[in-house]
């Protein structure tokens, strides 16, 4: 029996077959040509020629069977054994799919363009790359989302978008993204890559610090401003205890006077001697009117310390009281200052009234510091302070070491 005598349902049976088998083997085609895999492409198309062959010799069977329109080729074909059919039928089935079942397999066990389409889809991150024209060659669905959120408009040009994310971190439905772009090269064409990445809680805990840290500046001030105070609160005490102790003395020294023997000159003298030591400390108390730093107790403090002081110019009398303190107060740290750190034998101190201001020079003949000076210590305190009466502390470094007290404005 030849396969032209098989029954028309048999013949659909086997185009129907066919058919099938032509569409397994454009499947087949596809998948590979997006793996780039052009060798199997190949062997797809080398298998769907003869299925497809087959599909029209049994078409042009059953539409021309009998008449002289039969084709050459259908003749022999239908004359052969319908064994062979069923044989030649088998064989590309088997094939067909084997090579179905090769390229799904490999599309889930090797890493491709696809897969890695699909895994960048699933980052809770935005990715795209473009070229230097702006064209973009990849983006996932986030990026896609986002570009549309910003602009309104689809990512199309990698160079615009880029633009309207310039300022690096933005605020996109209510979520904060940071925007980092970065230039890159790939196979000699240089390319471009920016990532999105979600930061609503990262930059929500900064702000929090950022808070904390503002309150906690403040309140560092606080208890700057505190510690220097105490200085003051010591000093008045001080003042206010030795009132207390001269006016003591001079009752003492009253009910002595009254009471001592007229005739006994020693102890008149002692206390004559007595009234006069009194009389010397109420006129110093006197004089400083509170200040505990006047220029003898500078000159005092430098003859202890072994260093020669060299005055040039006096304060103006313009100083308030908080500003002849911290004057005295400057002179006192840059003599503490000039003996510890660099052994100094000499110190000047200049002061020049400007346009600008008051400026106070202290300059000692000692070792220059080296590297970059930092206010620390009783630098730092004394900045403050300085800042507190609308002045500022600086150094001046050239031949000799120089602290400089400004006043802003004077007078």
């Amino acid at each position: 029996m030849s396969f032209t005598a098989l029954s028309a349902l048999a013949r659909a049976m086997f185009a129907l077959w066919m058919l099938l088998l032509c569409l397994v083997n454009i499947g087949s085609a596809v998948l590979a040509a997006v793996k780039k895999r052009f060798f199997f492409t190949g062997i797809a198309l080398a298998l769907f020629a003869p299925c497809y062959l087959m599909w029209q010799v049994i078409f042009d069977i059953h539409l021309t069977m009998g008449t002289a329109q039969t084709a050459p080729l259908s003749v022999a074909t239908g004359a052969l054994s319908p064994w062979w059919w069923l044989l030649a039928a088998l064989l590309l089935t088997a094939a067909a799919v084997t090579l179905l079942a090769y390229n799904i397999h490999y599309d889930k066990t090797f890493i491709t363009s696809g897969t890695i389409k699909l895994y960048l889809d699933q980052m809770p991150c935005g990715v795209c790359c473009w070229r230097e024209n702006g064209r973009v060659l990849f983006s996932n669905i986030c990026m896609n989302s986002l570009c549309t959120a910003i602009t309104g408009k689809p990512l199309l040009n990698g160079n615009q978008f880029q633009k309207a994310v310039e300022a690096g971190i933005l605020t996109v439905e209510g979520k904060v993204w940071r925007f980092a772009c970065r230039k890159m090269e790939t196979e000699g064409e240089p390319l471009w890559e920016m990532v999105a990445s979600e930061i609503t809680a990262e930059y929500s805990k900064t702000r929090a610090l950022e808070a904390d840290k503002a309150e906690l500046s403040r309140l560092n001030e606080e208890l700057w401003d505190y510690y220097l105070s105490i200085d003051e609160s010591v000093q008045r005490q001080e003042i206010l205890q030795a009132k207390m102790n001269i006016h003591d003395e001079m009752n003492r020294l009253m009910l002595s006077s009254v009471a001592a023997d007229k005739e006994d000159t020693e102890a008149l003298d002692h206390i004559f001697s007595l009234w006069e030591q009194n009389a010397l400390l109420l006129c110093m108390e006197a004089d400083k009117k509170g200040n505990s730093l006047q220029s003898e107790n500078i000159e005092s403090l430098a003859a202890s310390l072994g260093i020669s002081l060299q005055w040039s110019g006096e304060a103006p009398e313009g100083l308030e009281e908080g500003q002849k303190e911290l004057f005295f107060f400057t002179a006192q740290e840059a003599i503490i200052n000039a003996v510890k750190h660099a052994q100094a034998k000499n110190m000047e101190i200049e002061n020049i009234l400007t346009e600008e201001g008051l400026i106070c020079r202290f300059t000692n003949d000692g070792a220059l510091p080296e590297g970059t000076i930092h206010f620390e210590g009783g630098l730092a305190n004394l900045a403050r302070l300085a800042e507190k009466h609308g002045a500022t502390v600086q150094v001046e470094v050239e031949k000799k070491f120089t602290l400089l007290l400004k006043y802003h404005p004077f007078g």
